[in-house]
């Protein structure tokens, strides 16, 4: 087996993410697909690069030197494909302003607020969205995206790569939970977590950090409930029915099957982050981006009651 730059792009990968499901989702791949591709990766350079850990995959001596030598090759392809879609675009009269974003009831007032510019920067948006930020904030270090519109959970402190600008929308978001209309705990206008200890959770694992920073916050208040892993379309409509309480943004609105409140205290929150590769960049789009946000928070009637006078206005 030779090496292949795509080979080098998934020991990177690896090392990035510390997890071979995470590195794996980040490469398009599937989980045994990349453990194969790492055995004879092995296999070819002799001994083994990564040791298979309970928290995770880390790097051993040999993993550590080869990793070395392969992040230049790897930042060099990347520079040399960013630099040839550049040319390719310019020659065709102009990229589309690419934008990724992980979930946010932004997205539709900033899409709309882009749309009814009269020379819209980069013409009409294209949009990614996936659950892991730190996968976006990749793609526009690659330049596989113009800007990323990210959240950042506390305690998990996001991987920006070298070079990107970051510009904070939001400091802190607390973040509410979501409950069955007819859960006792729904009468209260604020939870407190203990009125959910007899409850499962729900949380999707390949959300970054989002698993970490609720188990944190529960053991912080002394609680050991089950979690149950899955995605939050899944998550909502087993909320709906009592199954499961969840974790959601300030900004989702109440079905009259489900409840949205805030926890007491604001115990878990994320940072909401605004990135590109330059500030021109983000000047061209964070107007519009601020106004949507602060458009979809007053929509919300659990959000818009404690947001302060000029947001709400």
């Amino acid at each position: 087996m030779e090496l292949e730059v795509r080979h080098l792009r998934a020991l990177c990968a690896i090392d990035d993410t510390g997890s071979l499901h995470k590195a794996a989702r980040l490469l398009g791949m599937t989980q045994p697909s990349l453990s194969t591709q790492l055995r004879r990766i092995e296999e070819t350079l002799g001994g083994a690069l990564f040791a298979r850990e309970r928290t995770g995959c880390r790097a051993t001596p040999l993993g550590r030197v080869v990793l070395n030598r392969a992040r230049p090759l790897v930042d060099g392809m990347r520079a040399l494909v960013t630099e040839t879609r550049a040319a390719g675009a310019l020659a065709a009269g102009g990229p589309h302003l690419r934008i990724g974003s992980t979930a946010s009831r932004a997205i539709p007032g900033w899409l709309r607020r882009l749309r009814q510019r009269e020379h819209p920067p980069g013409g009409e948006p294209a949009l990614r969205m996936d659950v892991s930020a730190n996968a976006l904030l990749r793609h526009v270090g690659d330049g596989q995206l113009d800007v990323a519109f990210v959240h950042e959970v506390e305690g998990s402190p996001l991987r920006v790569p070298p070079g990107l600008r970051c510009r904070v929308l939001v400091e802190r978001e607390p973040q509410y939970v979501s409950l069955a209309a007819d859960h006792p705990a729904a009468r209260r206008r604020v939870v407190r977590l203990a009125d959910l200890a007899d409850d499962r959770w729900m949380v999707d694992p390949t959300v970054d950090g989002e698993w970490h920073g609720l188990l944190r916050v529960l053991r912080a208040a002394g609680l050991n409930p089950r979690i149950l892993h899955g995605d939050y379309l899944t998550a909502a409509s087993l909320v709906a029915t009592g199954e499961v309480v969840a974790l959601c943004q300030p900004t989702s609105r109440a079905r009259p099957d489900m409840a949205i409140r805030p926890l007491d205290g604001d115990p878990i929150g994320v940072r909401l982050v605004l990135a590109a590769r330059t500030e021109a960049e983000l000047d061209a789009v964070y107007g519009d981006l601020e106004d949507a946000y602060w458009e979809a928070a007053r929509q919300a009637p659990a959000y818009r009651e404690r947001l302060p006078d000029a947001a709400s206005a």
